[in-house]
């Protein structure tokens, strides 16, 4: 792979936060011997961003490890939560789900890196200047899907399904739906409205995977060492990222609606991958819980 000369990069202290945050801690990852999960391509989008010119890439750039609450512990934790997902959408690929929609994709390239098998359609929905900034980089490294990709620019606040439908999305197929990380950045009434429009397209037999946080007070939680070291190196708030009110029981809103759900903290999958996570005090890691729904009437 050789760098590119990208378009812009979106503000990584916007909306571009997770997107580069993510990428960057998928690099790290990638580099270890044991790593979780392959991602060739996260480190050209880090590299190809000024404001993350000094983000490590490699985990040998991480002085300090696992030890280190940022780049060590958290980089881990994002690297289980990937892996989870992606097991998630190759187990029900191999299934015979073959229509994938990615919710607030960002910088994350499984339709490049997976191993899909043959028919499967990957539908991203992602802001504009994401998928314009994804696009020149990957378009820059001659960088060939593994499935079909549909690239979608689509406001989650409004008519999304419309533009996905219109894109070729079937809703009589069974979906594997993803949404990685967008939950928190919703409001309680939108993210409602959200997984209600997911149930509605949803045929018998699609898989739904999402993250939940319980009980993030962000004036309790401001010391705590992930967020502490964020703003410190990074200059970057990570709980202002988190919208403020109560949250919607989703998991219970859908086993009403005729899903069947299985909840998994991360220390869940680290024991499952024997990857050492341990338990700290002030543990920002500690309400993280993903969702795991299959749709069975």
């Amino acid at each position: 792979m050789t760098d590119t000369n990208p378009a812009a990069a979106p503000d990584v202290t916007g909306v571009g936060l997770p997107a580069f945050l993510l990428a960057a801690v998928r690099a790290i990852e990638t580099s270890r011997p044991d790593a979780l999960v392959r991602d060739e391509y996260a480190e050209h989008f880090v590299r190809a961003a000024p404001e993350c010119a000094d983000w490590p890439r490699r985990f040998d750039d991480v002085p300090d490890g696992d030890a280190d609450p940022l780049w060590g512990r958290l980089a881990r934790f994002f690297a289980l939560r990937t892996r989870a997902f992606d097991d998630l959408l190759l187990d029900s690929a191999a299934a015979g789900n073959r229509q994938v929609v990615m919710l607030g994709a960002g910088l994350d390239t499984r339709a490049h890196r997976l191993e899909w098998p043959a028919g499967c359609t990957v539908f991203e929905v992602a802001q504009p200047e994401v998928l314009a900034f994804k696009k020149s980089v990957l378009d820059g490294l001659t960088a060939v899907p593994r499935a079909e990709r549909v690239a979608l620019t689509a406001d989650l606040r409004g008519d999304w399904i419309g533009t996905l439908t219109a894109a070729g999305f079937d809703p009589a197929r069974p979906t594997t739906w993803l949404s990685e990380g967008v939950r928190p950045h919703l409001t309680p009434a939108v993210e409602r409205e959200l997984f209600a429009v997911i149930d509605a397209h949803s045929a018998s037999g699609s898989v739904l995977g999402f993250e939940i946080k319980l009980g993030v007070d962000p004036a309790a939680q401001r010391d705590y060492p992930v967020y502490a070291a964020a703003r410190r190196r990074l200059g970057i708030d990570l709980l202002a990222l988190f919208r403020p009110g109560p949250r919607p029981d989703l998991v219970a809103d859908l086993e009403a609606r005729g899903w069947s759900t299985s909840v998994h903290t991360a220390f869940d999958f680290a024991e499952r991958h024997d990857v050492a996570l341990p338990r700290v005090p002030d543990d920002a890691l500690a309400g993280n819980r993903w969702v795991l729904a299959t749709r069975s009437r």
